[in-house]
């Protein structure tokens, strides 16, 4: 069920970072009207770059190209004169990137030789090592480059949401909680509530009322990471 417009606006307030979403500060910049626009897209490509790596290495790179392909797009995405390419036409971030990311693909399938990509430039911190490792772990044969790009994304929302619940627990005193109670979140717990309150030393009540107040705060999580990726939060 949609969220309510007073819904809507009070997950866009909890969100903090900006006033609007990271992407329509984005399109805004593309016109020249907000400078906080490299930073958003900065935000935006930090946090969703191995979708993108695992898209590159399904299309048949090796995994050290691989790796240096997704550095240079980044660097080349998040050089401010692309910014001016940008417009309300480009739809939702994930769209738009992996657009992007297919244009510059073939731009370096063009290239009999192309000079050191680049430039030696880190623009984002990435963790190639970790992603191989992740990458080795994706089904083979049941998913062509675009869904695995499509499923890694949606997984990596549903992490970033259960990473900020997590450090919300930690600040609130609340972090034995959330490690004993996180399975239920996501409805794969292999122990009971009951079990669970004799754990943590506490009535099966009180366990079923936090469970219940986790999940919800977690679906309101998973509604502003996606927020951040469109251009309207009513989107």
């Amino acid at each position: 069920m949609a969220p309510s417009g007073k819904e809507s606006e009070k997950a866009e307030t909890r969100s903090g970072v900006f006033a609007t979403t990271h992407w329509s500060v984005v399109l805004a910049a593309g016109q020249g009207i907000d400078p906080r626009a490299t930073e958003a897209l900065a935000c935006l490509c930090r946090t969703y770059w191995y979708p993108l790596y695992a898209y590159v290495r399904r299309e048949g790179f090796g995994a050290p190209e691989a790796q240096d392909l997704t550095q240079e797009f980044f660097a080349r995405l998040l050089a401010k004169n692309c910014l001016g390419q940008v417009g309300p036409q480009k739809g939702k971030f994930r769209s738009f990137l992996l657009a992007a990311l297919r244009h510059f693909l073939s731009d370096q399938r063009d290239r009999a030789r192309a000079a050191k990509r680049g430039g030696g430039a880190k623009v984002l911190s990435l963790d190639a090592q970790e992603a191989e490792e992740r990458y080795r772990l994706e089904p083979v044969d049941r998913l062509d480059a675009e869904k695995i790009y499509e499923r890694r994304w949606a997984m990596t929302l549903l992490g970033q949401a259960l990473s900020r619940l997590r450090d919300e627990s930690v600040v609130a005193g609340k972090a034995e909680w959330f490690e004993r109670l996180r399975e239920f979140v996501s409805g794969e717990s292999e122990v009971s509530c009951g079990e669970a309150a004799a754990q943590l030393g506490q009535t099966e009540s009180a366990v079923k009322s936090a469970v219940h107040r986790l999940r919800q705060r977690y679906r309101e999580l998973v509604r502003e990471e996606i927020a951040y990726t469109v251009a309207d939060p009513g989107q």
